[in-house]
């Protein structure tokens, strides 16, 4: 096993009488893409809420590169290194494409996630043109000037993906990512995020399609009523009888 990069352990949470996530542990190794798969309302996105501070989990705790993250804002999260993609995308919808990608490196450069004006014009032509960069990566940067309201459901997907991207995080925590995308922008998102991973980036996704998961994915977590049911390389939970009735129906 190579090194742990985060580390849930034995986390709990529930919602007045209903369950979400009962005793779950999960170790993600540095530099690998791991996927957490199952059916709806199994309590994945419960999951990356509890690891980014969203939700405090009733017991267990959360570990990441040696540091408690369990009681951590959001923002001091962010601050150490985790980044998310949301199922929702969460951007400016006004603001254009660049400014969405350079927002958040002005907050996070600043150390504080605070807008400091001075530093602020000091930085903006390295974050100017890191951002165009990063356009270019996720397959933007000819719309770059646009509203971010303007864009399909599918390239908001990718638009947030770049916000994050700027914050260099240590760990990306992608909560379906390819959802509302046409297979010509899976197949590039697929393409984008084998990218990432072979500069050093964690990630941690969260997803439905099984072309995804298995393209990308050196080990594969289930999650069913709130329990990790199978853990593996992808041919072991393929295989696994317990995902087959639980989440993949059977078939291949």
């Amino acid at each position: 096993m190579g090194d742990l990069v985060l580390h849930l352990d034995g986390i709990s949470k529930s919602f007045g009488g209903l369950s979400a996530l009962s005793n779950v542990n999960l170790h993600v190794e540095e530099g690998t893409t791991h996927a957490i798969i199952g059916p709806n309302g199994a309590g994945k996105s419960t999951l990356l809420n509890v690891c980014i501070g969203r939700l405090k989990p009733d017991s267990g705790r959360v570990m990441f590169d040696g540091q408690e993250l369990t009681g951590k804002q959001p923002h001091e999260i962010a601050q150490i290194g985790v980044a998310r993609v949301f199922q929702t995308p969460e951007i400016f919808q006004e603001m254009s494409l660049l400014e969405n990608v350079m927002l958040p490196a002005f907050a996070h450069r600043d150390g504080s996630f605070r807008f400091n004006a001075n530093k602020l014009l000091s930085k903006q032509g390295e974050i100017r043109d890191e951002a165009e960069h990063i356009l270019e990566d996720v397959g933007l940067k000819d719309q770059m000037m646009m509203e971010g309201g303007s864009l399909s459901r599918g390239d908001k997907r990718r638009l947030e993906l770049g916000m994050c991207l700027i914050l260099h995080p240590r760990l990306l925590l992608l909560d379906e990512p390819t959802a509302g995308m046409a297979r010509h922008d899976t197949n590039q998102t697929i393409d984008l995020l084998k990218k990432i991973k072979s500069r050093g980036m964690t990630k941690v996704i969260i997803e439905h399609d099984m072309h995804v998961v298995f393209s990308l994915a050196d080990k594969v977590s289930v999650l069913a009523r709130g329990q990790i049911i199978a853990d593996g390389n992808p041919d072991e939970v393929r295989e696994d009888p317990k995902v087959k009735e639980a989440y993949l129906g059977g078939t291949q």
